[in-house]
């Protein structure tokens, strides 16, 4: 219980923040003095909260989201899914995007969202079905572009890349049963945490309180990672438990094996991870002396080998 986010309590924290012999520089002002992330040029194409990424930081972007893939189908098991990035309302109602945060999102002059998460394809593909309780737990991931507009963010995070109205994600989600519904919340937490274990990112998880929490959500966690350039902890990964409410809206049931009739499904919900905040922290905390930024041992192999990223690309 409780009102808003003073109310959140800290469940555990992971690794010790790195301690720099100089002053650590927030992320946008390593990119750009790189030369690899360009906002201005960005701003010129599209306006503010967007980016470019050039070269080897570009190349990281996606070394990432592969990486989060590759562990979370090989290791986790989930069934990777390349979903469309336009839904129409139905699906947008179905994961509790509509009605209330209409203004979030991005709407085409013909009917179209543009989705604000993977969660709403992946969790809608059991719209309108009735699964065997076989099926479940159903697993899905997809890395995908999210669009938002960031209505109610107007003056926060105004430089660099921690609120974009594009951004990269790798999202989780996880079909069950209501008996299987809490155990896979666990699961799927430690799925996502498992990412920033082995990039040896420092984090801390958080138990939101009620007041704090999505609409739609009974439980959430949110995943905070380590920032020096802040020096703060920043939300990374909220992973939620959704109990029927979704299914509910979308007609999603599954009929169990010792019982007569259908019942409803649970869904799951959660970030694996948002990658341009990873990218982000990535940046902070394998910053250097002279600038450049050391690479991840587990993401050089989907970088050529490459060990250290600077301004020659």
């Amino acid at each position: 219980m409780g009102a808003d986010e003073e109310a959140n309590v800290e469940r555990h924290k992971i690794g010790e923040p790195r301690q720099f012999n100089f002053e650590p520089r927030e992320h946008f002002d390593i990119g750009e003095a790189l030369g690899l992330m360009d906002f201005e040029t960005a701003a010129k194409l599209s306006g503010s909260r967007f980016v470019i990424l050039r070269k080897n930081l570009a190349r990281l972007e996606r070394a990432i989201g592969n990486f989060m893939l590759d562990l979370h189908t090989t290791e986790f098991g989930y069934q990777e899914i390349s979903p469309p990035l336009l839904v129409k309302d139905d699906a947008m109602f179905g994961t509790n995007q509509l009605p209330k945060f209409a203004q979030e999102a991005f709407h085409t002059d013909d009917g179209f969202w543009l989705i604000p998460t993977a969660e709403v394809p992946l969790t809608n593909t059991v719209r309108e079905s009735i699964l065997s309780e076989e099926e479940l737990p159903l697993r899905l991931t997809a890395y995908t572009a999210c669009f938002r507009s960031e209505a109610g963010s107007a003056g926060r995070d105004t430089r660099g890349m921690i609120r974009q109205h594009q951004f990269s994600k790798v999202e989780l989600v996880s079909i069950t049963t209501p008996d299987q519904s809490a155990d896979e919340h666990e699961r799927m937490l430690s799925c996502a945490e498992d990412v920033l274990k082995r990039l040896d990112l420092p984090f801390r998880t958080m138990t939101l309180s009620t007041g704090d929490m999505g609409f739609g959500a009974r439980r959430t966690y949110d995943i905070e990672v380590w920032l020096p350039g802040q020096n703060t902890y920043r939300e990374i990964s909220s992973c939620s438990v959704c109990g029927d409410f979704q299914a509910r809206r979308m007609n999603a049931r599954y009929r169990p094996d010792d019982e007569k009739g259908t019942k409803f499904v649970h869904t799951l919900n959660g970030s694996g991870l948002a990658v341009g905040r990873t990218m982000v922290a990535i940046l902070e905390n394998y910053q250097q002396a002279d600038g450049s930024v050391a690479v991840p041992d587990v993401l050089q192999p989907y970088l050529g080998g490459l060990e250290v990223i600077t301004a020659d690309g």
